[in-house]
């Protein structure tokens, strides 16, 4: 493409901070520290405008162009070498139309800002477990939820994207303009520009009982059997995980959970109404009162509260911190997937793991939504994380090879399929589209970036190329 004379000099002029500047360190900033981006060039962007800028300062020096906010999936897609990096966080907040149940949230911003927006109006986003996460990169990824039993799959939430193509164009795609783009953006794989907003679907809660649970790992066999027979016949208002957690004593971890190796049950159920309170309470009891039964916990901090209460439930570090992990989905957790997991991550199992998740999926995560995206449900009933950071003996090497390990203990129930948002290592297998789906995303990719100037944004396993 040749530039007008006019566009060129604009380009020119556009600052491109390097390696060494404040600017640069800022931009280039990501929460995974064991996945450091190391692009040529690194600008934060806070308007369409800056944003445009950039990339025709990038296209004037040929150079590709990646794309985050916190990044926090920095460790899930290709490492970020060479290039120019911007850093989205767009201007204005997060406005919620409290009678629409909608919001529209800039690129950049977090889930935190987004449910303290939304709980005056008795609103909830399908958000993450932590409040400092970025909403786009999370939605655009599919999103599973502590509401997502309730909700589905959080990329299903996406009403409308609004995008900068590679040639500074700027494209709103919604049920009425370019629906194809819309249902390619929601779990496509990315590579398709530069996304500067999202509107984004509301839903009503009152209340929410949350929070989490803690018992030595001497019990986690009982109480892994306890939690996997109440969740067979959980109703849909709750949605939890079950944690095997070797934490470290360090600042921001209570000492009772450092001092070895514990489980934890956490979650939320949700109350839309003032009225199902009682049913919601009810809920949360049978769940806990058999794990209670079989342990008392070391800490408890299950609760009612209010909306913002599901943001401290899962008790993410807020700062970045380098990690190693791997993630997949399994077709069940009968007694031999029981055994297998706990013989790679619990007691005795020498696992260098800080965290072993188990997120229970099912409800309305198992049911395509009839205006969703190419990433609309997972048939899987369960969801496997797990990770550590490499601080002092542990290395990264001895992580990854744990990851190996834990990944060939649970491969009789792997389905091959991954949701992106909560993969861990570029370098582990992605796979959550069909080949099928796979050509049809990559047709709406050539459209609007015919030039492959994003292809590094594309997830592994996210094209038909890769």
């Amino acid at each position: 493409m040749t530039l007008p004379s006019d566009v060129l000099r604009t380009a020119q002029s556009a600052t491109l901070p390097a390696p060494g500047s404040p600017e640069y360190e800022e931009a280039a900033g990501v929460f995974n520290l064991a996945a450091p981006a190391r692009p040529d060039a690194a600008v934060t962007v806070r308007t369409v405008a800056e944003a445009r800028a950039a990339l025709r300062a990038a296209d004037a020096r040929g150079l590709p162009v990646r794309v985050h906010t916190t990044g926090h999936a920095a460790g899930a897609r290709r490492p970020v070498d060479g290039g120019v990096l911007l850093r989205t966080r767009l201007a204005g907040g997060v406005h919620v139309d409290p009678a629409a149940r909608t919001a529209r949230v800039p690129a950049g911003a977090t889930w935190g800002e987004v449910v303290a927006a939304a709980a005056p109006h008795g609103l909830a986003a399908a958000h993450g477990s932590a409040a400092g996460v970025g909403v786009v990169g999370y939605l655009l990824g599919g999103g599973v939820s502590f509401y997502g039993r309730h909700t589905g799959i959080a990329a299903n939430s996406v009403r409308a994207v609004e995008l900068l193509t590679a040639d500074g164009e700027e494209v709103r795609a919604d049920a009425a303009a370019d629906p194809e783009l819309l249902w390619a953006l929601r779990g496509g794989g990315g590579g398709f520009g530069v996304v500067t907003a999202v509107e984004i679907g509301l839903f009503p809660v009152a209340r929410v009982v949350t929070g989490g649970a803690y018992w030595s790992a001497a019990h986690a066999r009982p109480l892994l059997a306890a939690w996997r027979d109440w969740a067979a016949g959980a109703p849909r208002r709750a949605t939890t995980s079950l944690r095997i957690m070797n934490l470290p004593p360090v600042p921001g971890v209570p000492p009772v959970l450092a001092a070895g190796p514990v489980l934890c049950v956490d979650g939320a159920v949700l109350a839309a109404a003032a009225d199902e309170e009682p049913e919601a309470r009810r809920a949360a009891d049978a769940l806990l009162a058999p794990l209670r039964a079989i342990a008392e916990p070391l800490l408890d901090t299950w609760a009612l509260t209010d909306a913002a209460g599901v943001l401290d439930a899962h008790m993410d570090p807020a700062d970045p911190v380098p990690f190693v992990g791997d993630h997949l989905l399994l077709r069940g957790l009968g007694d031999d997937t029981a055994d297998a997991f706990l013989g790679a991550v619990g007691e005795g199992s020498g696992s260098p793991l800080a965290v072993a998740t188990l997120r229970q999926l099912g409800g309305a995560f198992a049911e395509p939504a009839p205006a969703g995206g190419v990433l609309d449900h997972t048939d899987a009933a369960y969801a496997y994380m797990g990770s550590g950071p490499p601080f002092g003996p542990v290395t990264v090497a001895a992580l990854e090879e744990h990851c190996a390990r834990v990944r060939t203990a649970l491969a009789p129930w792997d389905t091959g399929r991954t949701i992106p948002s909560l993969v861990e290592g570029a370098g582990r297998p992605q796979r959550h589209l069909d080949a099928e789906q796979t050509a049809a995303v990559d047709r709406v990719r050539a459209r609007l970036d015919p030039r492959g100037r994003f292809t590094g944004d594309i997830a592994p396993g996210a094209t038909s190329s890769s």
